[in-house]
């Protein structure tokens, strides 16, 4: 079990959006608020070490967060990934805690079940929805190496798939990448 406040979290809001076309996803209006203020507000109990969130042209403030700019984010999801490793392991975290801008259904309690099931400093522990693993995702700091080396579009997509795997609903782990997925989601609200 790693303690929330010996764990970075970090807040992956670099992404291009190219499938949710010119507007800034991350701004857009979700029950009155920008989608991504859902992920914030939802994960603000959560006592971490510390908070960054990753970002590039997104004009959302990220309250609480401490910002690092991805300076090119068309390299792939990889670059915001080796800067939250990096900033944790600057931090001396004991584990990186990774979750997405664009998720606005996350929940604490999910962030508390992967800080449980992490025993081991090498650990990787995803969430789950039974058929396939995802962020958020939680990395010992054994870990901090490989994600600062890795490349391209598919970020952590190896180890989360190679790793311990946490089960939640699926309505928790919805992710929003099109005008029509945010659609869907309003209309299940």
């Amino acid at each position: 079990m790693v303690d929330a406040s010996r764990a970075l979290l970090a807040l992956l809001a670099a992404g291009r959006s190219e499938r949710f076309g010119a507007e800034d996803k991350l701004a857009a209006d979700f029950l009155g608020a920008p989608l991504a203020r859902h992920a914030v507000t939802a994960l603000e109990a959560v006592p971490f070490l510390a908070r960054v969130a990753i970002v590039s042209a997104t004009a959302v403030d990220f309250p609480g967060y401490a910002r690092i700019e991805n300076p090119a984010p068309e390299a792939g999801l990889s670059g915001s990934v080796r800067l939250a490793a990096r900033a944790a392991r600057e931090q001396g975290a004991a584990a990186l805690v990774i979750a997405l801008a664009d998720m606005p259904r996350v929940t604490s309690a999910q962030i508390y079940r992967l800080l449980d099931a992490a025993r081991c400093a090498d650990a990787v522990i995803a969430s789950s929805d039974g058929h396939r693993p995802s962020p958020p995702a939680l990395f010992a700091a054994g870990r901090f190496a490989e994600l600062e080396a890795l490349e391209g579009d598919a970020g952590a997509r190896a180890l989360i798939q190679g790793g311990q795997h946490v089960v939640t609903s699926p309505a928790e782990l919805i992710d929003i990448d099109t005008p029509e997925d945010l659609e869907r989601l309003r209309a299940l609200v």
